[in-house]
C-alpha cells in the first residue's frame, strides 16, 4: 500500500512505454533496458497540514501520529513512556506523581510531537486523502491527555483527603491513649496531636480535616483537663496551664470560647488546691494561692483567700487552748511566715494579708505560754524552760508574765531535781518559815527554789572561799559555812511550810554541775541552806 498512486492511464515520469513486440507475454525485447524499482517510495511534496496532524496524534501518549506514518519503533516508544507514566501513577495517592516523572514524561511528549511532525511533513499516511481527517482526530485524541490529567488531579484530591483525615484520626488516637498516663508523660503526645491539628488548620485549611479540627478541639480540652472534671484540682493546674498556651499556636477562629476555656477552672483549681494544703494535705499551698494572686487578681477565686486565711489563723489560734498547744504555736508561727511570704507581690490583697500575717504572730506568741505549761506538765522541762523564755521575750507585758517567770524557774530546778516539776508553780510568795542561805563558794550563785512557793535569787561570791576537795568532804567533823569567823554572803526567805526543792549553780561557770537539796520544812524550825564547791557544786543544811 506504500508508494504513489497512479491512474489506470498514466507512466512513471521518465520510462518509455513498454515494447511488445516479438514477445507475446509482454516482456522488453533484445536491447531494451529497464531501470530497477526504488528501494522505498519517495518523499511525497511537503504538506504542513499532514505534519500538525502526526504531531497533534502523538501528543495523546499514544503514539497515533506514527501508526499513520509507519514508524512502528518509536510508536512503541511513546507506549512504553506512557506505561509507565501510568505504573508510577496510579493507584492515585497523597503523595501524587513525582515531579521528574511528569517532567520526563513531557519531554517525550513534546519530543514525539516535534519528531512527528518532522516526519510527517514529507510522509504520506497510510490512509491517503485523510489529513483533514487526521487533523480532527488528532485535536479530539488530546482529550485523553487532558482527560486525563483532569481525573488524576480529581483523584489525587480525593487521596490528600482521605491522608488529611487518617493524621486527624491518629492525632485523635493519640490524644485518646495520651489520656491514661499522667500529664508530664502524656504532654510530648498532647504537643504532638496539638501540631497536627494546627498544620490541618492553617496549611490545609479547605480540607475536610480542617472542618473537623474546631470539634476535635473541644475534646482535646476536655480530655487534657480531664483531672478537673474528676475535682482532682491539685492535679488540674499543669495541664490548665498548658491549655492556656495552647492560643499562641492556633488561629483565634479555630478556637472560639475555647480560648479562655481554661481561665476560670484553673483559678478554681489553684484556690481549692490551695485551700486543701492549706488545711493540711501536705501540699504546698503558698505557690497555688500567689500564682492565683498573680495571674487573676480581680476573679472571685481570689477575693476568697484571704478569708481562708483569716479562717486558718483563728482555727489555730483556738487550737492554741486544746490538748494540743504545742503544735497549734508551731502552726502558727508557720501561718505568720507563709502568710508574709504570700503578701509580697500580691497587689491589693497585700495589706490585708500583712493584716492576717500579724494576727497569727500575735497569737502564736500568746500560745506559747499555753505550749510551754503543756510541755512542764508532760515532764519536758528542758522545753518548757526554753518556750516560756522566748514567751517572756515576745510578750513581755503579757498577763501570763508572772507565773511564766515562776514556771521557768520550776523547771530549770525540775531539771535537777524531777519531784520538783510534780506540780505546777503559782505566783504564791511569802510563808512563816525563815530559811537562810549561805555561800562558802568563790563564785557568784544564783539559788532557785520551788515548792508551795517559787523563786530565785543571788548571792556574790565568798571572798577568801575555796573549793572543797573530795578529801575534805569525807573528814569526820568537816561541816561547809562552819567557819564562824567568816562573814558569808547570805539571805533568808520566809517560805510556808512543805518540801522545798533547792538549787544552786555558779553564774560564771555553765559545765559545772548544779547544787540541789530538798528541805521538808515545818513551824518551830529555824533552817539554813549551805552552797559550797567541791569538784561539782553541792549543798546541805
Amino acid at each position: 500500500m506504500s508508494g504513489d498512486a497512479y491512474g489506470p492511464n498514466q507512466q512513471p515520469p521518465n520510462q518509455q512505454p513498454p515494447d511488445h513486440g516479438p514477445s507475446d507475454r509482454g516482456f522488453p525485447g533484445p536491447g531494451v533496458f529497464v531501470p530497477p524499482m526504488p528501494s522505498s517510495p519517495p518523499p511525497a511534496p511537503p504538506d504542513a497540514l499532514r505534519a500538525t496532524a502526526v504531531a497533534l496524534l502523538n501528543l495523546s501518549g499514544l503514539g497515533l501520529g506514527y501508526l499513520l506514518v509507519r514508524r512502528r519503533l518509536p510508536m512503541a516508544a511513546c507506549l512504553a513512556a506512557t506505561v509507565v507514566l501510568l505504573l508510577v501513577a496510579l493507584p492515585a495517592d497523597a503523595d501524587g506523581v513525582p515531579a521528574a516523572a511528569l517532567a520526563g514524561y513531557a519531554v517525550v511528549l513534546l519530543l514525539a510531537a516535534v519528531h512527528g511532525a518532522r516526519v510527517g511533513l514529507r510522509t504520506r499516511l497510510i490512509l491517503p486523502g485523510r489529513q483533514p481527517l487526521a487533523l480532527l482526530l488528532g485535536v479530539a485524541l488530546l482529550a485523553v491527555p487532558v482527560g486525563g490529567a483532569l481525573w488524576y488531579d480529581s483523584a489525587h484530591r480525593e487521596a490528600v483527603q482521605r491522608a488529611l483525615l487518617d493524621r486527624l484520626d491518629q492525632a485523635d488516637e493519640r490524644v485518646a491513649a495520651a489520656a491514661h498516663e499522667g500529664f508530664a508523660a502524656a504532654r510530648p503526645d498532647y504537643q504532638d496531636a496539638l501540631a497536627v491539628y494546627r498544620d490541618l488548620a492553617v496549611h490545609h485549611s479547605g480540607s475536610r480535616a480542617a472542618a473537623q479540627v474546631p470539634d476535635r478541639l473541644r475534646t482535646y480540652y476536655t480530655t487534657v483537663a480531664a483531672a478537673y472534671g474528676h475535682h482532682d484540682y491539685c492535679t488540674a493546674v499543669a495541664p490548665l496551664e498548658y491549655l492556656r498556651t495552647v492560643p499562641d499556636s492556633l488561629p483565634k477562629d479555630q478556637l472560639g470560647a475555647l480560648a479562655h476555656w481554661p481561665d476560670d477552672r484553673l483559678a478554681t483549681s489553684l484556690y481549692e488546691c490551695g485551700a486543701q494544703g492549706l488545711a493540711g494535705d501536705g501540699t504546698d499551698w503558698v505557690p497555688r494561692f500567689g500564682e492565683l494572686l498573680r495571674t487573676f487578681p480581680d476573679a472571685g477565686q481570689t477575693a476568697k483567700v484571704v478569708p481562708a486565711l483569716d479562717a486558718a489563723e483563728k482555727k489555730a489560734a483556738k487550737a492554741v487552748s486544746g490538748d494540743d498547744p504545742c503544735t497549734a504555736v508551731e502552726r502558727l508561727g508557720t501561718l505568720k511566715s507563709e502568710i508574709t511570704q504570700l503578701s509580697d507581690g500580691s497587689g491589693t490583697q497585700a495589706g490585708a494579708l500583712g493584716e492576717v500575717a500579724s494576727r497569727a504572730g500575735r497569737s502564736g506568741d500568746a500560745g506559747e505560754y499555753q505550749c510551754g505549761v503543756r510541755q512542764y506538765k508532760d515532764g519536758d522541762y528542758a522545753k518548757a524552760q526554753g518556750t516560756l523564755q522566748q514567751f517572756l521575750t515576745d510578750n513581755p507585758h503579757d498577763g501570763n508574765g508572772a507565773r511564766a517567770k515562776k514556771i521557768v524557774i520550776g523547771a530549770e530546778v525540775a531539771q535537777t531535781l524531777p519531784a520538783a516539776g510534780k506540780k505546777l508553780p503559782t505566783t504564791a510568795s511569802g510563808g512563816g518559815i525563815s530559811v537562810t542561805v549561805r555561800n562558802d563558794s568563790p563564785d557568784d550563785i544564783t539559788v532557785l527554789y520551788t515548792g508551795p512557793v517559787t523563786g530565785s535569787f543571788t548571792l556574790k561570791a565568798c571572798g577568801g572561799c575555796k573549793a572543797y576537795s573530795f578529801a575534805d568532804s569525807i573528814t569526820p567533823g568537816w561541816q561547809p559555812c562552819g567557819d564562824s569567823g567568816r562573814n558569808y554572803p547570805q539571805r533568808t526567805i520566809s517560805l510556808p511550810p512543805g518540801t522545798t526543792y533547792f538549787v544552786h549553780k555558779p553564774n560564771h561557770d555553765t559545765t559545772a554541775t548544779p547544787g540541789s537539796d530538798t528541805a521538808k520544812l515545818r513551824y518551830g524550825y529555824v533552817y539554813t541552806e549551805c552552797a559550797y564547791t567541791t569538784q561539782s557544786l553541792a549543798s546541805g543544811y
